[in-house]
C-alpha cells in the first residue's frame, strides 16, 4: 500500500510540475511576443503598416534605423529622456537618503512613538498617489502665489521630491523588514570597536542590506520612470518626462501615420527598464526572499 501511495504522490508531483511549466511558458510567451513585436515594428517603414495585404507580424523588409533618430531629434524624445534620467536619479537619491536612516531606526531601536510612526508609514501603503495629485498641485501652486515666485511647478527637483516622498512608505516598509532580519551581533561588535550609531549604520548595516536596497532601487526606478499623471500635472512642455512626451509623440505620429517613429519612442521608454531588470534580476530575487518582516 505504501509503495502505491508513493507512486501516486510522485505522479501527482510530476503532473503539478508539468502544469506549472506550461503556465510559466504561456506567461513568458504572452510577455515576450508583444515586446518583440514593438522592437520589430520600430524598424519598419510606414508602408509596412498600411494596406490590405500587410502582415503585422512580418519581419521588416528593411531596417529603418532613421525612426530612432527622428524620434530623438524631431520628436524631442532625447530631451524627454534627459529629463526622465535627471528626475529619476534625483528621486532615487532623495528616497534612499531619507528612507535608509528611517528604516534602520524603526527596525533596530526602541523609542517613544515608534509604533505610531511605523503605523503611519504602513498606512501610507494604502494611499493611491493618483488620488492626491490635485491637492499636491494646488499646494505647490499656492506656495508659488504666496512667495511670489515660480519655483514649485515645472521644476525637476520638486518633481523628484514629490516622487521620493510618495514612495517612502513602500521603501521604508521593505528596508525595515530587511534590517530586522540582520543579527545584532554585528552592531555589538562595531560598538565594542568604538563605532557610533551613525558609523555603524553606514559602514556595517547598509552594506549588509545591499540586496534589499537593490530591490528598492529597481521598484522605485520603474515607478518613477513610468509615472505619467504627476509629471503631466506638474511639468510644462520643456521639462516633460518620457511618458508625457511619449503620449504627445503617439498623438502626433498617429495623425501623421508615422507608426515607425511612434514605436521607436516606445522602445526608447522600455529599453532602460529592460536593461536594469536583466542586470539586477538575481539581486532582486534575493532581496525579495530575504526582506520579509521578522518580529
Amino acid at each position: 500500500m505504501s509503495s502505491i501511495k508513493e507512486t501516486k504522490s510522485k505522479s501527482n508531483i510530476k503532473l503539478y510540475k508539468i502544469l506549472v511549466y506550461i503556465a510559466l511558458i504561456v506567461l513568458a510567451v504572452s510577455i515576450i511576443i508583444p515586446v518583440a513585436w514593438v522592437f520589430m515594428a520600430s524598424l519598419k517603414s510606414n508602408a509596412e503598416f498600411v494596406g490590405k495585404d500587410v502582415n503585422p507580424f512580418a519581419f521588416p523588409k528593411k531596417l529603418i534605423w532613421e525612426n530612432f533618430s527622428l524620434a530623438f531629434g524631431k520628436a524631442k524624445m532625447g530631451e524627454y529622456l534627459l529629463n526622465s534620467v535627471i528626475v529619476t536619479s534625483l528621486a532615487l537619491i532623495i528616497s534612499l537618503i531619507v528612507a535608509l536612516p528611517a528604516a534602520y531606526c524603526l527596525a533596530r531601536f526602541e523609542f517613544k512613538g515608534r509604533k505610531f510612526i511605523s503605523a503611519g508609514f504602513m498606512a501610507g501603503l494604502f494611499v493611491n498617489v493618483n488620488y492626491i495629485v490635485v491637492p499636491i498641485f494646488l499646494m505647490l501652486s499656492s506656495a508659488n502665489r504666496t512667495l511670489g515666485i515660480n519655483f514649485f511647478l515645472n521644476n525637476r527637483l520638486v518633481l523628484a521630491i514629490v516622487y521620493a516622498s510618495t514612495s517612502l512608505p513602500f521603501t521604508i516598509y521593505l528596508l525595515s523588514g530587511y534590517f530586522r532580519t540582520l543579527p545584532t551581533a554585528y552592531e555589538e561588535a562595531a560598538l565594542i570597536d568604538g563605532c557610533g550609531y551613525f558609523k555603524t549604520m553606514i559602514k556595517i548595516m547598509i552594506p549588509m542590506a545591499r540586496p534589499s536596497i537593490i530591490t528598492v532601487i529597481l521598484f522605485n526606478f520603474l515607478a518613477y520612470w513610468n509615472e505619467y499623471i504627476i509629471a503631466f500635472t506638474l511639468m510644462a512642455s520643456r521639462n516633460k518626462t518620457l511618458p508625457v512626451g511619449l503620449q504627445n509623440l503617439m498623438a502626433v505620429e498617429k495623425t501623421a501615420t508615422n507608426y515607425g517613429i511612434m514605436y521607436a519612442g516606445l522602445v526608447i521608454v522600455m529599453l532602460p527598464t529592460l536593461i536594469l531588470y536583466i542586470s539586477v534580476q538575481k539581486k532582486l530575487t534575493q532581496g525579495m526572499s530575504l526582506g520579509g518582516l521578522k518580529d
